[in-house]
């Protein structure tokens, strides 16, 4: 499906408050029409958000998933037309490909979320992380950067999709040490 209606099943539920500070709370839904459980979106964002190695790491992010309420940002997958509809909203051209963090919305392409790109079709739910951790990276405020340098991890704030430069496949912001992975900002 090219284009969706525009309109979301939010997940219920909600998670524990991850990470330290003050929690943002973050609602996932999913585009009416695809073919996808929104209770297993959310149980995999949910995943990603406390991995050790994600923006929690940084010691001042915290989380919390909630379904209804006040929220700071909320996570969709989308159809891409929708993606790029919402993404264009803030000065953004997806060409029906990639991915966007606009405002409060963090957009993640269906095909990208079903296919991955080259480098990831073996391990789709790693994408899925470089997806949430890239987009919210952005949420967060952080900007792309390039690969630090030839076999080095690529930092999860580099447009991976538009080639790995000589980096190394990762989808995490941090390391298993705690060490923020990054690289010279993107021109």
């Amino acid at each position: 499906m090219a284009t969706g209606p525009g309109t979301y099943t939010v997940a219920p539920g909600g998670s524990a408050k991850v990470g330290t500070g003050r929690a943002l709370r973050y609602r996932v839904e999913v585009e009416d029409g695809a073919d996808l459980s929104a209770v297993s979106v959310a149980k995999e964002v949910e995943r990603i958000i406390a991995d050790p190695r994600g923006w929690t790491a940084d010691g001042r992010s915290a989380f919390q998933r909630v379904s209804s309420g006040t929220t700071d940002f909320v996570v969709r997958v989308a159809t891409p037309g929708t993606v790029d509809k919402t993404c264009a909203e803030g000065g953004l051209d997806t060409e029906g490909r990639y991915n966007c963090s606009v405002g409060h919305r963090v957009m993640a392409n269906l095909e990208r979320w079903l296919l991955a790109t080259p480098v990831y079709a073996k391990d789709v739910t790693a994408y899925h992380a470089l997806i949430i951790n890239h987009e919210v990276g952005h949420f967060l405020g952080h900007g792309h950067v390039t690969c630090p340098g030839p076999g080095q991890p690529a930092p999860a704030m580099m447009q991976q999709i538009k080639g790995m430069h000589g980096c190394v496949p990762n989808v995490w912001p941090y390391d298993e040490r705690g060490r923020y992975l990054t690289g010279p900002a993107a021109p």
